[in-house]
């Protein structure tokens, strides 16, 4: 005989209840990693939960535990922009490096206190996860987005929800303690613990499927899987390391940050410590690396983040990653294996690059079968002959590369030498080797490697944010004729994206073909298309592959002229107007003019913008008072931070140093100014003050000095 059902009030009470307890058990098990109950009682919780809500929908709400995974596959992710751009770090490779980041710090800082917070540098995906307010007061999940290019990622919410570290929601009392409104973002990493990787290997073999490489690569591809219940399947962990306020940094330096975000709720990862000292970071250094094997999840450094908010500020960041925090890569992991064959690739500008085909070797968690061979004089330095031994080592824990040859009683040497190739291995044209350069080129302007390989680099998150410009319809695309650059890429249309096929194999039939791409997939690589029309100067200078030009000095370029006509017409008509935008010397200025020297690439850029894309950029705003002057700032200015004073100095056409030399014009020194004002004595270079700077910056002059 069924149970008469509960009554509103008891039902209600009974869901909070359950509610609160599946929360608990969640963080005990999966945060603090000390469960209280089996899973078997956990399940009973759930599925009473389960009931009770289906019974009665209307209280059923976004941060029950039974919402982390739900709805159909999703059709795609869309984009969203970051609240402050999610920065790199800059690297140390040795003890040398990291005492050279500590001086510079320190001289930065002058005066304001450094110490830093030593984190371990887990290997995974970057995310930002944005709280807003709930209707109780709390705060709720709304938002977690990939990094993506660091200003734009992919919203990924409905797969971060199935995290089961990642809190759904905070109770009022828990942001009031800690004196946090209700509307906050938390930035951490997205891994996979090696457990989770080896069963998701075990599934893949036994589907027939090969393994994936590594945890990283398995997290990214999971977080970006389009259906939640493969994503929570996956058992993805979120780690904590950032809380940010109205897009800035908590104020409370990164140590309160940590225990803050550990009080939250979310997972922290334990082995951290606040150290002061060079001493005390290389102890940090050698701990982590002594118990890295037995973390359950893959790290490939220790973080170094300085713990003061103020100290933060002082230091400030470059265009591509924070002053005040470095990434200290652990010594590359090696091993030894034998070198099958060589072969070689062809990159977008024709430069031929030789690769090692070897037999497989796990290093630091992947399968390495393939590494980098450089160049021809590469290959003679090693004396390197097919069948040899090498010892490989993967840099900073990623790049493959080639160390040296093993030649002992146990490895001997390889009997078949490698010739350089005289013609292009994709389209058999002359290669050719400019004097002064290592590399060999393929000459042929219509080689379809370098245009396969073009297609690929233009599509790329970091250049033209194409998504779904993958190899497989960059191929098709090549061998059914439809593009011969990438403007063509604009003339795309429904119908054409139809005619890309794949041929599909059957058990015990013969294969047949299929559309590539299915209609969703087709609309939203047009709308990406679409969408790249808007990426800016910026990011179309990167994607024509000019020699030299990446992403900095793309932005550089594309601040100082505003436009590609007027960039055009200085690389034609007085290439000398390249070399006065910043890090732009002689060899980059060259490989502009010479890019827009050849007709081909005119025509290209015209392709371009009859395609409607967009090449403009919003100008730096700069005067010429300050050109040709170089600028050193020490101590604390009065009323000036360290970065504005440098802005304003490089917005008047000057140039700012970290260190003085004969070549510097001016020193500007204020309170506490240490070193560099004894060595602009010693110099006898002149000294400003604030006053006088400012003085400088408006008149282009300053009084002359008593």
């Amino acid at each position: 005989m069924s149970q008469p059902a509960p009554s509103a009030p008891n039902v209600a009470q009974r869901i909070q209840e359950l509610r609160a307890e599946l929360v608990r058990h969640e963080h005990l098990y999966y945060v603090l990693d000390a469960p209280e109950i089996s899973d078997a009682a956990y399940d009973a919780l759930m599925n009473e939960l389960k009931r009770l809500e289906a019974a009665r929908p209307e209280l059923v709400t976004p941060d029950s535990p039974t919402q982390r995974v739900g709805g159909k596959p999703a059709e795609g992710f869309r984009k969203a922009s970051h609240s402050r751009p999610m920065l790199s770090l800059d690297n140390a490779y040795s003890a040398e490096d990291l005492a050279d980041w500590d001086r510079r710090v320190r001289e930065l800082a002058a005066g304001l206190p450094v110490a830093y917070m030593a984190e371990l540098k887990m290997d995974g995906l970057s995310a930002a996860l944005r709280y807003e307010p709930a209707p109780n007061g709390a705060a709720r999940l709304a938002a977690g987005i990939t990094r993506g290019d660091g200003q734009t990622g992919e919203d990924v919410t409905s797969n971060i929800r199935t995290i089961r570290s990642v809190p759904l929601s905070i109770r009022r009392e828990l942001l009031q303690k800690l004196s946090l409104p209700e509307a906050f973002e938390v930035r951490g990493e997205t891994v996979m613990s090696e457990a989770a990787f080896q069963r998701l290997n075990e599934e893949r073999e036994q589907q027939g499927l090969p393994p994936a490489v590594n945890p990283r690569n398995a997290a990214a591809g999971t977080l970006r899987t389009l259906d939640p219940c493969i994503v929570a399947s996956r058992r993805l962990d979120f780690y904590a390391y950032f809380l940010l306020v109205d897009g800035d940094y908590w104020p409370q330096g990164q140590r309160a940050t940590l225990d803050a975000l550990d009080a939250l709720g979310f997972h922290v990862n334990p082995h951290r410590q606040l150290v002061s000292t060079l001493d005390e970071m290389t102890a940090f250094i050698e701990q982590a690396e002594s118990i890295r094997a037995e973390l359950g999840y893959e790290i490939d450094g220790v973080v170094f983040k300085v713990d003061s908010y103020a100290t933060q500020q002082r230091l400030g960041s470059t265009g591509r990653a924070p002053r005040w925090a470095i990434a200290y890569k652990f010594t590359a992991r090696s091993g030894v294996t034998r070198v099958l064959g060589i072969t070689v690739q062809v990159g977008r500008t024709g430069k031929l690059t030789p690769v090692a085909e070897l037999d497989p070797v796990f290093i630091g968690g992947t399968t390495v079968s393939r590494a980098t061979l450089h160049n021809a004089d590469f290959i003679a330095g090693l004396g390197l002959r097919i069948g040899d031994w090498i010892k490989v080592e993967r840099g900073g824990d990623v790049i493959p590369k080639v160390v040296e040859v093993v030649h002992d009683s146990d490895h001997p040497r390889g009997k078949l030498s490698f010739s350089f190739p005289l013609v292009c291995p994709e389209c058999k044209s002359a290669v050719v080797r400019v004097q002064g350069e290592v590399d060999w080129r393929c000459v042929n302007a219509d080689c379809p490697a370098k245009l396969r390989e073009s297609l690929l680099h233009f599509g790329r998150r970091e250049v033209m944010n194409i998504e779904g410009l993958g190899e497989a319809v960059v191929q098709q695309l090549l061998e059914r004729q439809l593009v011969k650059s990438v403007a063509d890429l604009y003339r795309l249309n429904d119908s054409l994206l139809l005619t890309l096929e794949k041929e599909v194999t059957r058990p015990n039939k013969a294969p047949k073909k299929e559309h590539l791409l299915g209609p969703k997939a087709r609309a939203a690589l047009l709308g990406e298309i679409e969408e790249s029309k808007h990426a800016g100067l910026a990011r179309v200078l990167m994607g024509l592959g000019i020699r030299y030009v990446g992403e900095r000095t793309a932005e550089l370029i594309a601040g100082e002229f505003g436009d590609m006509d007027a960039l055009q017409r200085a690389a034609e008509i007085a290439p000398e107007k390249l070399e006065r935008v910043e890090e732009v010397g002689p060899q980059i200025s060259g490989a502009i003019a010479e890019f827009f020297a050849q007709p081909a690439n005119r025509a290209l850029v015209h392709s371009l913008k009859d395609a409607g894309v967009g090449m403009t950029a919003e100008k730096k705003r700069r005067s010429e008072k300050l050109a040709g002057l170089t600028f050193v700032l020490t101590g604390t200015l009065p009323t000036l931070t360290r970065d504005e004073a440098e802005r304003m100095i490089e917005a008047a056409g000057g140039k700012t140093a970290g260190s003085v030399s004969k070549k510097t014009n001016y020193v500007v020194a204020g309170e506490e100014a240490g070193s560099k004002l004894n060595k602009a004595r010693e110099l006898k270079i002149r000294v400003l003050n604030e006053a006088e700077l400012l003085a400088l910056l408006e008149n282009g002059a300053i009084p002359d000095q008593a």
